[in-house]
């Protein structure tokens, strides 16, 4: 596995994210309902005035289709987006854990190498963690 790989994972989990909200906004939006009051007689002799309830939805069937395949192709950009976060989280579990941590801090946190030496403690500098990264990326 390369860096690259990594570069998508933070994509991919920005993906579920946005695409989950895509497909709740979508889901909210199918079951949006109108109703109103409208009036009617029969039309023959006596005639009765009444009141009616109708409701309905604010599309159309066409429309209605629409929203059905869009609701199927988020799902899918969203179970593609999980894939590559799986491929990556799977990989993450079998390199060491000094490097899980350090791969965790600036790749997924963005954190500068100065921060990520403060965090791996055990008098760790910048640059022999950023060595140590490096070294480790180029092995893979």
């Amino acid at each position: 596995m390369d860096k690259h790989i990594l570069d998508q994972y933070i994509d991919a989990c920005a993906m579920v994210e946005e695409t989950e909200k895509d497909i709740q906004e979508l889901k909210k939006k199918k079951k949006t309902i109108v109703q109103t009051n409208v009036s009617g007689s029969n039309p023959e002799h006596p005639y009765n005035p009444q009141h009616f309830k109708i409701q309905g939805t604010t599309f159309t069937f066409r429309e209605d289709s629409q929203l059905r395949m869009e609701e199927k192709l988020l799902e899918k950009r969203k179970e593609d987006a999980e894939q590559i976060k799986t491929r990556v989280e799977e990989w993450m579990n079998m390199i060491p854990v000094r490097m899980q941590r350090i791969i965790r801090y600036k790749v997924f946190e963005g954190m500068t190498w100065q921060q990520v030496a403060k965090k791996m403690g055990r008098k760790a500098t910048e640059s022999s963690v950023k060595m140590e990264y490096q070294r480790f990326m180029q092995k893979k």
